[in-house]
């Protein structure tokens, strides 16, 4: 996968298109990366002895790889990541400027 948490992504198809957010988790097993302020649904919660009140919680749920892409801040464009040798390290580079991924 080549999608990392801390990464800048935008989002390319769905409901939330062309929302741009920072990942904060990867799930490589199912493809799926969980997105700040993407997909965000609301659950009910019944009332419990450690929440005698339930109520209503909004809680982001992951989206699959496939629907972001990596976002170039300084372009200000999303782009496909490439891998490159540079020296002794093997590290990402967006494939429209060039630039490599922080």
């Amino acid at each position: 996968m080549k999608i990392k948490k801390g990464d800048t992504v935008k989002v390319i198809t769905g409901f939330n298109k062309g929302t741009i957010g920072e990942v904060k988790a990867v799930f490589p097993k199912e493809s799926k990366v969980l997105v700040e302020g993407v997909n965000v649904a609301k659950k009910h919660l019944k009332p419990t002895q450690a929440n005698p009140d339930g109520g209503i919680v909004e809680k982001t749920l992951p989206v699959h790889v496939s629907n972001v892409m990596l976002y170039d801040a300084k372009a200000k464009k999303a782009s496909r990541i490439r891998y490159e040798i540079k020296g002794d390290k093997k590290v990402r580079v967006f494939t429209k400027t060039g630039a490599v991924v922080k």
